[in-house]
């Protein structure tokens, strides 16, 4: 029989009770990434599939399909591998290799022939976007025409931010781009980028072309959210998308990635406006 009176720390028949430690999420400080692995599965919003972030070597997000697939039935243009929580556009060498999503996703056609595995694979996700289209669990990202410019005037949805000279669009509006860094709670910090006692950029109109080798576009001046203005380490701060509280802690990983897109007027032509925006209420919009 076993006794009742078992003590603190051991099962009931008398073994010790192993406590497991809690393990932390940390970046290795050699690490080219700040991103935590673990928080980057996401879905496609185009056709509702799973899918993995990670950061390319040239500091770019890609969306890679979540499993590895043999390296015989991918070309070699397709073939990347991650390693150190970046992707490398290129083979490791090994059996086995990651593919980029856009490659598989049902949602665009295929810019080269696909290998039979590939195209069985493509066919598998076509499927299950139509179950999730069917039982009303997804609903594709809206690619009609964009609102009327009156409509975004006021607080352009998607505004272009010159950051060291280099022009960004962003995912958000300028007051509700959010931080990406980690809280101590493991969660995604809630504190903008904008701070309300950090110094704000201003709005301004610049040409829509910045470099010289593109051709000019119809109409001379676009609405630019200008940063070139504040110091080196703040606009540093702002291209990272960090909050000013964890600018001052870069021991913090991210959790996400910067929303961040190279501005290219030719793709993005529809997020240009050639007016200045309202001011918001309680801030004026200061003039160069």
């Amino acid at each position: 029989m076993c006794t009742t009176n078992t003590p603190p720390g051991r099962h009931w028949d008398g073994t010790p009770r192993a406590a497991r430690r809690l393990r932390t999420l940390r970046v290795a400080t050699d690490s080219p990434s700040r991103l935590l692995r673990t928080a980057q599965p996401a879905l496609c919003r185009d056709c509702g599939n799973h899918i993995d972030w990670y950061t390319h070597s040239n500091q770019h997000p890609i969306a890679l399909h979540p499993q590895e697939l043999p390296a015989t039935a991918v070309p070699t243009s397709h073939r990347w591998h991650t390693s150190s929580g970046m992707a490398h556009a290129a083979d490791d060498g090994t059996s086995w290799c990651r593919i980029p999503h856009p490659t598989l996703c049902p949602a665009h056609q295929p810019t080269e022939p696909l290998t039979p595995q590939l195209a069985r694979l493509r066919q598998r996700l076509a499927l299950r976007t139509r179950r999730l289209l069917d039982s009303g669990a997804f609903t594709p990202h809206p690619t009609g025409p964009p609102p009327p410019a009156e409509a975004v005037m006021c607080r352009p949805a998607r505004p272009v931010v010159q950051i060291l000279y280099g022009r960004y669009l962003a995912a958000h509006p300028v007051d509700a781009i959010q931080c990406v860094a980690q809280t101590r709670r493991r969660n995604r910090c809630p504190h903008p980028v904008l701070g309300s006692e950090s110094p704000a950029g201003i709005w301004t109109l610049m040409p829509a072309t910045a470099s010289r080798k593109q051709l000019p576009l119809l109409g001379a001046d676009m609405a630019v959210y200008d940063l070139t203005h504040l110091p080196y380490a703040e606009q540093l701060r702002w291209r990272a998308q960090r909050c000013p509280a964890h600018a001052a802690a870069p021991a913090a990983a991210d959790l996400a990635l910067a929303d961040w897109e190279v501005f290219d007027p030719l793709f993005h032509h529809q997020h240009i406006h050639t007016r200045l925006p309202a001011p918001a209420p309680g801030r004026r919009r200061k003039r160069p």
